[in-house]
């Protein structure tokens, strides 16, 4: 079963959405958290014309290989090219996995970046540099789990920006959404917080609402098998089914009676509307959300498309939410069993689950956006935190490589059906173009009307830009 979810407190510096949503399940709503939502200050930033009014973040965690995805290498040694071949596809000068035919038929809808770079070389903190554009001040190997000095991600940069407009804090939906878990939950009884996708110092009111399901047993990957109607069933976390929208409104209404007797007896306070008052309860007891929430609205067939696996509902459950008008969603598609996309020890579930299942969830997702008119307004990006090692391991799984990898970017006026960069004969590094995380995160932040060069103050009230020397990659838009 899904439920609204979000980190525990220990790893940012300010109450998580979660919290705000189990206060409100436990009747608390009106006491004292919207003291706690009220922000340091609101940004100095001007917002251009966004070309993407959303960004769906396909993330890949484990590092999917370059060798047999987007930069393959028919030609170089078997030790390198690997078991799989390559097949024809809509996009010149792109061979595609014979394992990606879905991707192969819509590659004439998105560009490949095939020069992705960085030397931060671990999962944690390449995932970190990933979804921030910063890179993790725990260095290599040092770490597992989020903490309060992290980055913000993407994401919540763009909540704190949002929720500083002009009825910002009267909105029903978040701006920023992770489906369908948080990162690490399914890893190793969940002990991993993965970093990246929080607010770090920015403060928690601008994590993001997410979302939580569990495995069957320590060895089932839901992201892979068909799941059911039951285990996808989206419910705010601390309402439960047994607690209704109009058992959460009628509490609204008792608090905010106390509220007033207790503004009676100290005359100091001022009656009146409170903004951060209503951002709460609006998180709480939003039909929009809950609506948005519910993929049992959608046609089985459209169900059936994307694939009843949890990464196909789950990109199908991204579309509803910008659809719904939440600006920045991030889908995980985590390492449940350890491994997965880190395939150390073989090529075996690389081929027969995890590229069927992103072939389908992501071509589904290019091809609904576009059919529904919206891919012109949302960036897609596909991207892991990493490649794997040109030269295979004697399992014949590949190993760590940071250095190369790729990233499918489609939607708000990206080049269609083009390629950027160029990597060398064996794989290794990019020859042309090389695109670090930086520049990724200055794109992202370009395209949806967010200047790179933005200041934001960090828990200290120091000014810090959002982006470090990086440059918005105007070379895959047309």
């Amino acid at each position: 079963m899904l439920s609204i979810n979000g980190p525990a407190r220990t790893n940012c510096s300010r109450i998580s959405r979660r919290e705000i949503l189990s206060a409100g399940g436990a009747g608390l709503l009106g006491m004292s958290l919207p003291n706690v939502l009220r922000a340091e200050g609101l940004a100095n930033a001007v917002h251009s014309p966004a070309k993407a009014k959303s960004v769906i973040f396909l993330f890949l965690f484990g590092g999917p290989s370059q060798f047999e995805t987007f930069d393959m290498k028919p030609d170089a040694s078997a030790e390198i090219r690997g078991p799989f071949h390559p097949i024809g596809c809509r996009t010149p000068d792109l061979l595609i996995s014979e394992h990606l035919p879905k991707l192969a038929n819509v590659s004439d809808k998105y560009c490949v970046v095939r020069s992705m770079t960085h030397t931060f070389n671990d999962h944690s903190g390449g995932g970190h540099y990933i979804q921030t554009g910063k890179r993790w001040h725990v260095p290599v190997g040092g770490g597992f789990s989020a903490t309060p000095d992290d980055w913000p991600s993407f994401g919540s940069v763009v909540e704190y920006l949002e929720q500083h407009q002009p009825g910002g804090l009267t909105r029903e939906l978040p701006n920023y959404a992770v489906v369908p878990n948080r990162l690490g939950k399914l890893q190793s009884g969940g002990q991993y917080v993965r970093p990246g996708e929080y607010s770090g110092w920015l403060g928690k009111p601008y994590n993001p609402l997410t979302t939580s399901i569990a495995k069957k047993s320590s060895s089932d990957n839901p992201y892979w098998r068909k799941c059911t109607d039951q285990e996808l069933s989206f419910e705010l976390e601390g309402l439960g089914k047994a607690v209704s929208l109009d058992v959460m409104r009628r509490r609204v209404a008792l608090t905010k009676q106390f509220d007033e007797i207790r503004k009676l007896r100290n005359q100091s306070l001022e009656v009146g509307p409170d903004p951060f008052r209503d951002r709460a309860i609006a998180m709480v007891t939003s039909g929009k959300t809950r609506s948005a929430l519910d993929i049992q609205k959608e046609k089985p067939q459209t169900r059936d498309r994307y694939g009843r696996h949890l990464f196909g509902q789950s990109c199908l459950m991204a579309r509803r939410l910008v659809e719904a008008g939440v600006r920045f969603v991030t889908v995980h598609y985590d390492c449940v069993d350890g491994y997965s996309w880190d395939s150390h020890r073989n090529s075996d579930d690389v081929k027969k689950n995890l590229l069927p299942t992103f072939d389908q969830g992501c071509a589904t997702l290019i091809s609904d956006l576009d059919e529904r008119g919206l891919l012109d307004e949302t960036m897609v990006v596909a991207i892991g935190e990493m490649g794997r090692t040109p030269k295979a391991n004697k399992n014949w799984g590949r190993d760590h490589w940071s250095t190369l990898f790729p990233a499918l970017i489609a939607g708000a006026g990206v080049k269609a059906g083009s390629v950027y960069g160029k990597s060398d004969n064996m794989g290794a590094y990019p020859t042309e173009h090389p695109v670090s995380p930086e520049d990724l995160a200055a794109t992202l932040y370009w395209r949806m009307g967010i200047d790179p060069g933005l200041m934001l103050a960090d828990s200290l009230g120091r000014p810090t830009p959002i982006v470090d020397h990086g440059k918005p990659v105007k070379g895959i838009f047309g």
